[in-house]
């Protein structure tokens, strides 16, 4: 695949805190945030967004990393040169202090931002709420961001924050206590459904985290585990990307289930729910 010249999504910026950055947007229709996993927005993370805008609803891409359109699979773009970006995205993450990627107990800094984001979109493109989709190294972002009432379909997708490196990061997602138990009230009280995908098997987003998350929010965790033979396998890459590399959009395939579940649940909560 070649790099995508973002045809079909307009540019803009937006600022909160004395930081500001670069945003896509695609589609009318309720606000989901698209927040892209290592190494940035690629033309997969855009194909989905595409889907989402397809689906009724405006996508909204913030540039948290790397260069938007930028083809990261070394199948096409090359070994060397893929693996040369990959370094340097995930090196610039690493010394930022907008994300929180070994504390346990503890919200990125960059969240607070990606609120007010959300909160701007949805005065922006009006609906009942926000949606909101977090991946890989962002995964865990959604479920912090869910604090606000406006956000109302969290989908976690293979959440890797914090690293699972010790049995403690492997059993905790990224969210401080308090953030934690805002989620948990909301889930009690309004009936906040959160989404999460993985691969079984994948070391970036053990089974320990989707068991964490099972006993603090209940049945108000939806997990959906797919087997690594459900990944594409014609990724160089080992199955971790469900909605993304990884996918394989075909009808009756696994991962083409999970894709639809995402947009199924943006559909109820966004479009099908009528002003709160």
């Amino acid at each position: 695949m070649a790099d995508h010249d973002l045809t079909g999504f307009s540019k803009g910026t937006f600022t909160y805190g004395g930081a500001t950055r670069r945003v896509l947007r695609r589609g009318s229709g309720p606000a989901v945030i698209v927040m892209a996993e290592i190494p940035g927005i690629t033309p997969k993370v855009l194909e989905f967004a595409a889907r989402v805008a397809e689906a009724g609803c405006t996508a909204v891409l913030p540039v948290l990393f790397g260069e938007p359109g930028r083809d990261a699979d070394p199948r096409t773009a090359g070994w060397p040169k893929a693996g040369s970006y990959l370094a340097k995205t995930m090196w610039r993450v690493c010394v930022s202090r907008e994300f929180t990627l070994l504390a346990t107990g503890r919200s990125s800094r960059v969240v607070r931002w990606l609120r007010a984001l959300a909160a701007a979109e949805h005065e922006r493109c009006g609906g009942p709420g926000v949606g909101a989709v977090g991946m890989c190294l962002t995964g865990g972002f959604a479920l912090a961001m869910a604090t606000d009432e406006r956000l109302l379909a969290p989908v976690l997708a293979q959440p890797s924050l914090p690293l699972a490196c010790t049995r403690g990061r492997a059993g905790s997602i990224d969210i401080s206590p308090e953030d934690l138990a805002v989620v948990r009230g909301r889930c009690e009280r309004e009936g906040l459904q959160v989404l999460g995908l993985r691969f079984r098997g994948d070391r970036l987003v053990p089974g320990d985290r989707f068991a964490h998350l099972r006993r603090e929010l209940g049945d108000a965790f939806v997990a959906v585990e797919l087997d690594a033979a459900d990944a594409d396998p014609g990724s160089a890459m080992p199955p971790h990307s469900v909605l993304t590399e990884h996918l394989v959009d075909e009808p009756g395939q696994p991962t083409r289930q999970a894709l639809d579940t995402v947009l199924d649940l943006f559909r109820a909560r966004l479009l099908a729910a009528g002003p709160r």
